[in-house]
C-alpha cells in the first residue's frame, strides 16, 4: 500500500466520521403570510430534502406570492378535522418542474395534526401545491400498495388560522368527484411566503 493510498483512505475515513450536521441545517422555517394572518412552518430538510428544497425554491422565487388557500377538505365524521390546500393551483406559469416523490415510508415522517405535505396527482407529479392537515391523518401515509403523500414539515405557529380556513364556506360542486364540496367560495390570499432567517 503506497503512502498516497494510505492518506486517501485516512481522509475518507475522517470524512465519514463527520457529524451529520456538516451536511447542512436540519430544518428551515418559513412564514406564510395570508390575508387572515401568518402561519409559520418548519421544513424537515434532513428527512425530506427534495420536497423541502422544492418548497423553499417556490418561496425564494416568489412563486407562492399572490396565490391562495383554495381548498378545505373537511372530514365527514368530524368537520373540525381534515386538510386545507394552497399554492399555485396548477397555474403553469408559476410552476417549476415536478419533483421525485418522498413517501413517508422512506422519510419516517407521518401525517399528524399540523403536518405540511405536498399535493399531487401521480407520485412524482408534485410541483407547487401543498396542504396542511388538521387532526391525525394516517390515511395519507404510505402503506402497501399506496405511495401516500410526501410529508415534509409541520406548523409551528398559526394553527388557529389553519382552523379558520378549514371552516370557511365551500362550493357544493367541484372539479372532480374527489374534491366535490371542498373548494372555498372566497379563497384566502397567500400574500407572501418567505424563509425566516
Amino acid at each position: 500500500m503506497t503512502a498516497l493510498f494510505r492518506v486517501l483512505i485516512g481522509l475518507l475515513l475522517a470524512l465519514s466520521a463527520l457529524p451529520a450536521q456538516a451536511a447542512g441545517p436540519a430544518t428551515a422555517r418559513v412564514r406564510i403570510e395570508t390575508s387572515l394572518g401568518a402561519i409559520v412552518v418548519e421544513l424537515d430538510m434532513r428527512r425530506a430534502p427534495i420536497t423541502s428544497a422544492n418548497f423553499l425554491a417556490y418561496a425564494e422565487e416568489k412563486r407562492f406570492d399572490g396565490t391562495t388557500f383554495y381548498r378545505a377538505a373537511r372530514n365527514k365524521g368530524d368537520p373540525k378535522r381534515g386538510l386545507i390546500q394552497g399554492g399555485i393551483d396548477s397555474k403553469v406559469r408559476k410552476a417549476r418542474w415536478p419533483i421525485d416523490h418522498e413517501p413517508t415510508s422512506k422519510t419516517g415522517l407521518r401525517h399528524i395534526d399540523g403536518t405540511l405535505s405536498m399535493a399531487r396527482n401521480a407520485p412524482g407529479s408534485a410541483m407547487g401545491d401543498f396542504f396542511i392537515t388538521i387532526g391525525p391523518s394516517s390515511y395519507l401515509d404510505a402503506r402497501d400498495g399506496n405511495p401516500g403523500y410526501a410529508a415534509f414539515g409541520r406548523v409551528v405557529s398559526g394553527m388557529a388560522i389553519v382552523h379558520r380556513i378549514l371552516a370557511l364556506p365551500t362550493w357544493p360542486g367541484g372539479r372532480s368527484q374527489t374534491t366535490k364540496g371542498q373548494h372555498i367560495v372566497k379563497p384566502i390570499k397567500i400574500v407572501t411566503v418567505r424563509r425566516v432567517k
